[in-house]
């Protein structure tokens, strides 16, 4: 039996408010080695430059680490924004990333280290990890779904990821449901999933009931705070956690009604949450499943905050996605 081929690749993580970095070897073991982490501030509010410098910066870390570029693959990128992964730029970014879009991030990376690089959505990135090598290795395809501060997702189907004509294909928080009916979006539609599944809804909602909004320290209410005062039985807590799990029920049933993958991937801080949530997601799901695809089974990501590293090395190693002539 011929020895695995192994292959070494930087991988850099690119959030709104840290920038992750690490060395990702392919091919030892069970999954991924994911070696030298660190992170730092992304500093997003000074510029797109100012990221990009960052950025730079974290991969030469890497990359000396290493022991310089003599056997490694390339940079894999995860980023937060619309990316052009044909390309490696970055073509729309919001608020959070003032300067970001527009940076030809693949390219100037691979300027500033003589390295190639290639560049994913940071949703997209954390999608191909778990799908190849945590909550859905093994399947043909998944569905994969990221709660926290908003909510992402993807479709993986053999390996590669359903981008759509303008790369933004799996924004799951953008599809409606009738828990948010009249409710406004950051995008500026209305009734979408985010502004009441996601982390800050469920804490909205439980000020809207009469929860306080800080504690007696004067702190921010959070929704660890929340889940703990669900699981104590303080109805306000139960009935925010119960309208985002409810709503994110119907739409992953939704979802899987249109894509009938091998499993729903879910991850992130929200799916942490106890039985008040669990139990309201899980009525949802009911009302709005088919029964062929009923027994689809919901999985719990394995990969934690590795996950979009090793989704960029990935992308490294093998396509992430299938390029049309």
């Amino acid at each position: 039996m011929s020895a695995p081929i192994i292959k070494r690749v930087v991988a850099i993580d690119i959030g709104g408010t840290k920038i992750a970095s690490a060395l990702v070897t392919i091919g030892v073991g069970d999954k991924p080695l994911v070696e030298h982490y660190a992170k730092i501030p992304t500093e997003a509010k000074a510029g797109g430059r100012r990221v990009l410098a960052n950025a730079i910066a974290s991969a030469e870390r890497v990359i000396a680490l290493a022991g310089g570029v003599d056997g490694l693959c390339g940079i894999g990128v995860s980023s937060g924004g619309v990316i052009d992964p044909a390309t490696g730029d970055v073509t729309y970014a919001n608020d959070m990333m003032p300067g970001w879009g527009g940076t030809h991030l693949g390219a100037e990376l691979t300027a500033a280290t003589g390295l190639p690089a290639r560049v994913l959505n940071d949703v997209h990135a954390h999608a191909l990890g778990e799908a190849r090598w945590g909550g859905g290795r093994g399947k043909t395809s998944c569905l994969v779904c990221a709660v926290g501060t908003g909510i992402g997702g993807a479709f993986v189907e053999r390996g590669h990821i359903m981008l759509g004509v303008h790369n933004e294909a799996g924004h799951i928080g953008h599809v409606s449901c009738s828990d948010a009916a009249g409710i406004p979006c950051t995008c500026g539609a209305t009734g979408h999933l985010e502004p009441i599944a996601a982390g800050p809804g469920i804490i909205s909602r439980f000020v809207e009931l009469g929860g306080d909004a800080t504690l007696p320290d004067g702190t921010p209410v959070d929704g660890a705070v929340i889940d703990r005062l669900a699981a104590e039985g303080d109805e306000r807590a139960i009935a925010a956690e119960a309208r985002s799990g409810h709503a994110l029920g119907e739409v992953l049933g939704s979802m899987v009604n249109m894509f009938d993958p091998d499993c729903v991937i879910l991850s992130g801080s929200v799916a942490q949450c106890g039985p008040a949530w669990h139990d309201a997601m899980t009525r949802g799901w009911n009302e709005a499943v088919m029964p062929p695809v009923s027994a689809t089974p919901i999985v719990s990501g394995e990969l934690g905050g590795d996950a979009p590293l090793i989704g960029a090395a990935e992308n490294i190693v093998r396509s992430a996605y299938v390029e049309f002539e």
